[in-house]
């Protein structure tokens, strides 16, 4: 039911013990030296002060933002980030797609960003950070790219600030399906009132080492992809956070919050959102997530009004970091289109044909 970049695999581990929450970081692309992370800075803002880290800007760059999901950090963007900084030659097929100057934000209480001062985890709340931080860097409108819980608050700026979002791109996006699953049943127990809090307290028990590869066993279809230096960063921030006051808040209360919107009924709900987003939107969903159902991209592609679906094979939940490459040529041959989701303006909603060697939203439909 929930979608995060980080919380355990489960909440019982085969021993019987807590298992854990823990941010991850990105595998490196095949055959190149793992890239460091992107330095960055804290940016104040109205509504609370965010970290934000950034790539170097390439000649005809255009701005983009990259937004994480829940129990992750700006860290988890890393590869992506750095791959679709490079420019691009023209190719047969037409121009090339523009180099992104991307930025990412840690969310408030995770990665390095404070938590929010009054202590709302809402996911209103995230999407006002998302538009005042878009409004304060004074780039828009923007390439407005989610992964997860990340997803759901893109889909919501793109909806309420048009004039923000250039294109849209939603990875694995954590939008209301309520039918059961075992994984995301047993993460959306940490959102009860009182059970939630006293796990996740528990869960600091456990050693990082062993949090931070349960977690990527939850996220990764394969998690030998991961290189050793990633998973030692993934380790480090588990045990950093861990002397963080508020970082169980932060998880339980961005868990409770998604837990509200899966719920929420009618237009205030997040696929009334959908339905209301004007930006060009893709939509990658790997065809072994074990978090958000592929099964959902059929009624996604129906609802975007502009929306190019296409369901990457043998990928987990976090395609950006367990196939960065794969997931870089989709989202530069979107932008290269123009970031047209492939339906002609006027024709009937539906899914949207994607390339041959990537599942069809038919085949994972229900």
């Amino acid at each position: 039911m929930t979608q995060p970049t980080g919380p355990a695999d489960s909440l019982v581990a085969p021993d019987g013990s807590a298992a854990a929450d823990a941010g991850t970081s990105p595998s490196s692309p095949a055959g190149a030296a793992p890239i460091l992370p992107w330095p960055g800075e804290l940016i104040r803002l109205d509504v609370g002060d965010v970290f934000l880290r950034r790539t170097e800007v390439q000649p005809g760059a255009e701005p983009a933002l990259f937004v994480h999901g829940l129990g992750g950090s700006a860290l988890n963007w890393t590869d992506l980030m750095g791959l679709l900084a490079e420019p691009v030659g023209a190719t047969g097929a037409g121009p090339a797609a523009p180099p992104l100057a991307g930025e990412a934000l840690d969310l408030p209480g995770f990665g390095f960003s404070p938590p929010p001062g009054d202590g709302d985890y809402s996911l209103d709340a995230r999407v006002a950070a998302v538009i005042s931080l878009i409004d304060k860097r004074g780039c828009a409108p923007v390439h407005l790219i989610g992964n997860s819980l990340g997803g759901a608050i893109c889909t919501r700026v793109a909806a309420r600030r048009p004039d923000l979002v250039r294109t849209l791109t939603l990875i694995s996006p954590a939008l209301p399906d309520l039918r059961p699953r075992p994984l995301p049943l047993r993460i959306a127990v940490v959102a009860l009132p009182g059970l939630g809090r006293w796990l996740l307290t528990r869960m600091k028990s456990i050693p990082p080492e062993r949090r931070a590869d349960t977690s990527i066993a939850g996220l990764y279809l394969d998690p030998a992809r991961l290189l050793p230096e990633r998973r030692a960063e993934a380790i480090a921030e588990v045990a950093r956070r861990d002397g963080l006051g508020y970082a169980v808040d932060a998880l339980y209360g961005s868990a409770r919050s998604l837990l509200t919107e899966y719920t929420r009924p009618g237009p205030m709900s997040l696929w009334a959102d959908a339905a209301r987003v004007t930006a060009p939107t893709l939509l990658l969903h790997g065809s072994h997530d074990r978090l958000v159902n592929p099964a959902m991209s059929g009624r996604a592609a129906r609802t975007f009004p502009d929306c190019r679906v296409v369901v990457l094979p043998r990928v987990g939940h976090v395609a950006m970091m367990e196939r960065p490459e794969e997931t870089v040529a989709e989202i530069r041959e979107f932008l290269r289109r123009g970031g047209s989701g492939g339906r002609p303006p006027g024709s009937a909603r539906g899914p949207t044909a994607t390339a041959e060697n990537r599942a069809p939203v038919s085949a994972v439909s229900r």
